[in-house]
């Protein structure tokens, strides 16, 4: 086996790895995932690295990004993940473009490394290079930035990303809030939330609409309609997704007053109720004990020729049975089973009715 000698991407700079895979070991073990037992210590230029790499688009046996990959790889796993992480600029420089998995496995390695700056080199990298981001990667960042609960590492890094020179800068914001509240940082996502609107990439209506669904989860119905109130003052027009945000929170919180509140003031702008909507309406008047609104909003439904979904059915049956109309419920039963063939009746009135 030829030995080679590698160099990190910094010229002239030798940077001593564990072990590396020379393109011909690489071309005969695809067929086993690229998978080698010896290993050694070498050091190699530059050049001849990227000559490798440039070498694979030369032969079809092997798919240039494995060898990448592999590169990558092993450059981790040897501890020298400045190196690794310099792989993918320096390909830019040559017009080759990674894919996300590179750049995953490099955020995964900066996120064990516990090293902040190299993860947010890779981010912005990654931003630059591919066209469109996989939310897996906006994930392996997440993750990273919340399990150090590290207020000041958070805001630089959000700072960093938001001096990038890269159009909807917002939108990439956006999905690391969402990432940030999906992996259960949602202080976090707060957090960045709040910082953005002194930075020069303000909140938009989808950075409204995730965190007013974030506090809604949180039961913080009070921070929610604050949010929700301040929105409208910056001149951001709620959707029927914010709406839907907003009184779905407030059925869940038994807040039939405020519900009726906002569900009017959706009305009068304008914006028409879907049948997500219609579910929260007909639950929140059904579960007050107004089942005759709840009926009649039912109908409108499907005067409107909305077709109610099995859940709205569901919730209806369940108000019917808590106010005793049994056989209204039963009704609405065999309307839904035949309309939806697959789903099977309640429990209860499987058993009450054999």
């Amino acid at each position: 086996m030829d030995v080679f000698l590698v160099q990190g991407f910094v010229k002239h700079s030798p940077i001593r790895v564990s072990w590396v895979w020379p393109f011909s070991v690489l071309s005969n073990s695809i067929g086993s995932r690229l998978s080698l037992s010896t290993q050694v210590f070498v050091e190699e230029t530059a050049d001849e690295v990227l000559n490798q790499i440039l070498a694979a688009g030369q032969d079809h046996s092997v798919s240039r990004e494995e060898v990448c990959l592999s590169y990558i790889r092993n450059l981790c796993a040897a501890g020298n993940l400045l190196a690794a992480a310099k792989i993918p600029k320096n390909l830019r420089g040559k017009h080759i473009f990674l894919g996300p998995r590179a750049y995953d496995c490099l955020l995964e390695a900066a996120d064990r490394k516990n090293d902040i700056d190299i993860l947010s080199q890779v981010f912005k990298d990654l931003l630059v290079s591919c066209a469109s981001v996989r939310f897996t990667s906006y994930l392996i960042v997440a993750r990273a930035l919340g399990k150090r609960n590290d207020p000041a590492m958070l805001l630089n890094f959000i700072r960093d990303v938001c001096e990038m020179d890269f159009p909807r800068i917002d939108v990439v914001l956006n999905r690391v809030i969402f990432a940030l509240a999906k992996c259960g940082h949602v202080d976090n996502a707060l957090f960045v939330f709040d910082h953005m609107k002194s930075l020069k990439c303000k909140p938009d209506l989808f950075t409204y609409n995730t965190v007013l669904a974030i506090l809604g989860r949180l039961g913080r119905v009070d921070d929610m309609l604050r949010e929700f109130t301040f929105m409208k003052t910056v001149d951001l027009v709620p959707d029927i997704v914010t709406y839907n945000t907003v009184l779905n929170s407030l059925r869940k919180m038994g807040r039939l007053d405020l519900f009726m509140v906002h569900f009017k003031e959706m009305s009068d702008r304008g914006v028409q109720p879907d049948a997500l909507t219609f579910k929260a309406l007909i639950e929140s008047l059904g579960r007050s004990g107004n089942i005759e609104e709840a009926l009649k909003v039912f109908d409108e439904m499907k005067y409107k020729q909305i077709r109610p979904s099995i859940h709205i059915y569901r919730a209806l049956i369940f108000s019917l049975k808590r106010m005793g109309k049994m056989e209204l419920a039963l009704r609405f039963s065999t309307e839904m089973n035949k309309l939806f063939q697959d789903s099977v009746l309640p429990r209860d009135f499987q058993y009450e009715n054999r």
